[in-house]
């Protein structure tokens, strides 16, 4: 039925039913005009939110622009994941946000104790992610470089939005009666002030101590006058804070068939056979053969034996192994390529599936010779950060091997792959940067040392380590052996030397520059030093170093 005029009147030239009809927007083409109209959030703003974008720009002044460590990052990112926690307005949190959380936490912990620059991205990214769990979306790795990325468009909507709602934005429920509170304070200090100078000494007492404190205001208020650069900068900070408070997201239907459509394989076809089938099984039945020789080549070669003087660690136990690496990584590909399309509806699949459950027993089995390898290298000469990367790298592609064996039994297509396998890969990252690696790494070495192994001493001599792993080096100053035992005291002097210098340095710098490993490895070595007075001359410190490194180098 046509609508009738507003007058009542009926047009019997229905000329103005066609003229809506004409300029009515279909409402699939708006959208398509318009992508961010219904994913903006437009909902209220409410106190709590304004509270939180003033804190979080505060926030990002004192421990970025004002800041000069990595303390002031780690309070940043704990900082305002509760202020994001607090002001969204539309919050919908899941399992995931939980997770993050935990995630945000250990950053934070990792910061304060003995940061790095990895850990700053490493903070900030699952801070990303947190922020976008905390909106009912899963922050997926990519989806969560786009969330980050859209906090510049979405800041500006924000704003807009913010200065339309100023005029509807009421004072907090709880404050109406704003005279209940000034009225008691107004009468305090009227009072107050009355009995003081009624007393002539407590008057002349409390005017010095005011005009102390009003000084000290003067100086804080100077000290906190913002530069234009800062102001600047306080604005980039509360436009992208606006921007994680009220982001732009995909429409809930468009989120939903997202994560549905990883549920299987679709396939607009007919279940039949498909031309690349023999090409899969024919490559099935010679990688599962020539895998089968290859193992059996690696137990008679590496496995439980002794291993002659002048064996060449190096390539076998490292290059070896990420030559091994790879080809697991490859058969990861390989795998997730083939099982995937038109194959899962061939009649003949469950050949394919029968082969691909060999290769994958042989996969596992391959991806145990490569952590034999790495132990091989370890037993040789101790434990460095690198081999610490090796072992996160294979245990990486382990686990990506294994969703592919997830992905084949389940029937999840490549985008459930894809996804799952980056967040693999960024979980191995996120654990070497938040795990304390150089304090493993250092009293691995330190212990061996101190059983008689004396080979992992050219990793202490060698390689360079933060205060938490020089923290591990103490019980080598009671070694047997002369030369190590006075080089590592010698090293010891010459790192005391270095965190007291810096001490002074942080102290002027203020609270963010703080290192809570850097302040106990100073005050251990400060409590210690007796042990190593001998080598606060320079010149005897170097002699006794370069001893050292001369030493353990035999064992490189």
């Amino acid at each position: 039925m046509e609508e009738q005029p507003e007058s009542g009147a009926v047009d019997p030239t229905g000329e103005s039913s066609r003229s809506e009809r004409l300029t009515r927007i279909p409402a699939s083409i708006d959208r398509a005009l318009n992508p961010f109209r219904e994913l903006y959030d437009d909902s209220p703003v409410r106190w709590i939110e304004v509270v939180c974008l003033l804190l979080t720009v505060a926030l990002c002044d004192v421990t970025i622009y004002r800041g000069a460590g990595f303390a002031g990052y780690a309070a940043l990112i704990a900082g305002m994941s509760v202020l994001l926690a607090a002001g969204v307005p539309s919050k919908r949190p899941q399992t995931a946000t939980w997770f993050f959380a935990i995630l945000v936490a250990g950053a934070s912990v990792r910061l304060v104790w003995c940061g790095s620059g990895l850990s700053i991205v490493a903070g900030l990214v699952v801070m990303f992610g947190f922020a976008m769990s905390l909106v009912g979306r899963t922050p997926y790795l990519i989806h969560t470089a786009v969330f980050a990325s859209q906090t510049f468009a979405a800041g500006h909507h924000g704003l807009n939005h913010y200065w339309s709602s100023l005029a509807r934005l009421r004072p907090p429920s709880r404050v109406q009666n704003i005279l209940a509170l000034i009225l008691p304070v107004l009468a305090l200090v009227v009072f107050g002030t009355l009995f003081i100078f009624a007393n002539p000494d407590l008057a002349s007492a409390v005017s010095a101590q005011f005009s102390d404190l009003f000084a000290a205001i003067g100086r804080w208020v100077e000290d906190l006058t913002p530069a234009p650069l800062e102001i600047l900068f306080c604005i980039a900070a509360g436009w992208i804070a606006i921007g994680l408070l009220r982001p732009i997201l995909p429409s809930a239907d468009e989120e939903a068939d997202s994560e549905s459509s990883e549920s299987a394989e679709t396939v607009t076809t007919d279940p039949r056979p498909t031309p690349l089938f023999e090409a899969f099984r024919n490559t099935l039945f010679v990688v599962v053969g020539l895998f089968a020789v290859y193992l059996v080549f690696e137990f008679q070669t590496l496995w439980f034996r002794e291993f002659p003087k002048g064996f060449h660690y190096s390539g076998y136990a490292h290059k070896g192994a990420a030559w091994l690496t790879v080809a697991l990584a490859l058969a990861t590909v390989m795998l997730s390529l083939m099982f995937r399309g038109r194959v899962l509806h061939d009649p003949r699949l469950s050949t394919l599936r029968k082969l691909s459950w060999l290769w994958s027993i042989e996969n596992v089995i391959l991806a145990l010779a490569v952590y034999n390898r790495l132990s091989i290298y370890v037993n040789f000469n101790g434990m460095t950060r690198m081999r610490t990367v090796g072992l996160l790298g294979m245990s990486a592609v382990l686990v990506g091997f294994l969703l592919v064996v997830r992905k084949i039994s389940r029937g999840h297509n490549f985008r459930w792959l894809v996804r799952r396998q980056l967040w693999t890969v960024a979980f191995a990252m996120y654990l070497y940067t938040v795990l304390p690696v150089d304090a493993w790494v250092m009293r691995h070495n330190v212990q061996r040392v101190m059983a008689g192994d004396l080979s992992p001493a050219v990793q202490i001599s060698v390689h360079q380590t933060s205060a938490e792993g020089v923290l591990q080096l103490l019980p080598l100053t009671r070694c047997d052996d002369d030369i190590i035992r006075e080089g590592v005291k010698a090293v010891l002097a010459q790192y005391q030397n270095y965190s007291e210098n810096l001490a002074t340095k942080r102290k002027s710098l203020g609270w963010t520059s703080r290192q809570i490993a850097d302040d106990e490895l100073l005050r251990t070595l400060q409590e210690s030093q007796n042990d190593w007075s001998d080598y606060k001359d320079e010149p005897r410190r170097s002699t006794a170093i370069t001893r050292f490194h001369e030493y353990a180098y035999q064992w490189f």
